[in-house]
């Protein structure tokens, strides 16, 4: 900790300076929206009608929070505030579902507590190394046409949409986990 004077004369005024510590961040998360069904049809040399075969679209990535040991402030937050997930692939023909978008993996120090920045509702408190907390799901995969086959409609024309990602402010506060505790009579000396 470094305190240092400020240069007026009047008030005899200091100024601490905490350095690179950082208890309390607000920031932007974003889960993956899934991927898009496929719209495609079987074509192959010796079956003229090949019926539908359009894959189902990936999965969107998730929000992860993961508890870092080595971590001890959430100066790593300065200067990066938004964190998005991967949106999942579009599925493809011969039935083949899209890849899943990869999760975001927001490494944060033991006694992070993690609240919705608009509600201020509680959604998960960090605390033991290695903890995982997953806060929004990324969106799932759109189906593809080859679902909608029924014995009336043989030949579906349409595939789904992928549903959308979660994208929320989220506040992080840092409570410091204490080892030893002093126990006294204050002002005691």
């Amino acid at each position: 900790m470094l305190d240092e004077y400020n240069g007026k004369e009047s008030g005899e005024v200091f100024v601490q300076k905490h350095g690179d510590f950082l208890d309390e961040v607000r920031i932007q998360v974003s889960s993956g929206k899934g991927g898009d069904g496929a719209v495609h049809f079987r074509k192959e040399k010796y079956v003229p009608r090949g019926g539908p075969d359009g894959g189902d679209g990936g999965k969107g990535g998730d929000v992860v929070f993961i508890v870092d040991p080595k971590r001890t402030t959430l100066s790593a937050f300065r200067g990066k505030r938004h964190f998005r997930a991967q949106e999942g692939k579009p599925g493809g023909g011969n039935n083949r579902t899209g890849k899943s978008g990869k999760d975001v993996q927001i490494l944060v120090p033991p006694g992070t507590i993690v609240r919705d920045d608009k509600t201020d509702a509680l959604i998960g408190d960090l605390v033991e190394p290695g903890q995982e907390l997953i806060i929004y799901r990324g969106g799932r995969g759109g189906r593809g046409n080859a679902r909608f086959a029924t014995s009336r409609n043989q030949t579906p024309r349409m595939g789904e949409k992928g549903a959308p990602g979660e994208k929320h402010w989220i506040y992080l506060e840092l409570r410091l986990i204490a080892d030893v505790g002093i126990i006294g009579v204050p002002n005691a000396g």
